[in-house]
């Protein structure tokens, strides 16, 4: 049979990229066409596996995919679960708190302190708030003496525990105008971060678990209207924060393990 002549494709000069092109795009179809055949999963290998270890860990045949399983992506936890899980983790920091706070009253009342610092559990954490008078002379941030001790003490059951401790100074508002101290507000800060150094150089509490700031006048726990209530005003409270409230503090940091 005799071979037909076929017509010629001839290019012209300035179109002899197009046979450059054409390879390119084969070799490009031929890769993806590979890795589809490399990710391309074996079910019944896959399903053959699973049995082989249902089998090994006693389950029966079908387990795996006969159940119905959850509605929800993988990854995801139930509302309900993180609702309930938030709840017991509340409830075991609450009693972790609560026995700080019995092992830190029984402290006080053996340094015969209990009318001078009080301890509250709050919202936010634990409070220990002290009366001025039983930590600093009157106008001043120098700590007396047998204060250092107590705070020291405080701070040694502080220092087993890994909240994070805010210091705040607060004062009540009759005004101090010093040169070491032009405002209610210098002083307030001046105490707090006195109590700070002594947890962290007596007590040995890690200073990334500590901050401290000063309010002045402007956080009262009474109207300033009595002695007695200014006096309650003028204190220095020591807050262990809940973890909740450490994570949407400014200067959170995560600890590293």
């Amino acid at each position: 049979m005799a071979k037909k002549n076929l017509p010629r494709i001839k290019l012209v000069k300035k179109d002899k990229w197009l046979l450059t092109y054409a390879d390119l795009v084969t070799i490009l179809v031929i890769f993806f066409i590979m890795l589809y055949a490399m990710i391309e999963v074996d079910i019944e290998r896959f399903e053959t596996i699973i049995v082989a270890v249902q089998q090994e860990m006693g389950g029966a045949e079908g387990d795996i995919f006969d159940q119905a399983g959850p509605a929800m992506t993988p990854g995801e936890i139930e509302p309900t679960d993180v609702a309930e899980l938030a709840k017991q983790q509340e409830a075991a920091e609450t009693a972790k708190l609560l026995k700080l706070k019995e092992r830190l009253e029984a402290y006080l009342y053996e340094q015969k302190l209990q009318d001078q610092v009080i301890v509250n559990l709050e919202e936010r954490g634990l409070i220990v708030s002290f009366m001025d008078a039983a930590l600093f002379p009157s106008g001043s941030d120098r700590m007396h003496p047998a204060s250092v001790e107590i705070i020291t003490g405080i701070g040694e059951m502080l220092a087993r525990e890994n909240n994070h401790i805010r210091v705040e100074g607060h004062t009540d508002n009759i005004p101090i105008r010093t040169i070491r101290f032009p405002s209610n507000w210098e002083l307030s800060l001046a105490r707090a971060t006195q109590v700070l150094r002594k947890l962290h150089e007596k007590s040995k509490i890690a200073p990334q678990r500590l901050s401290a700031t000063g309010y002045g006048e402007y956080r009262p726990v009474r109207p300033n209207d009595t002695a007695a209530n200014r006096q309650l005003n003028r204190r220095v409270d020591l807050i262990i924060l809940r973890q909740t409230f450490e994570e949407t503090d400014p200067g959170y940091y995560q600890r590293v393990p």
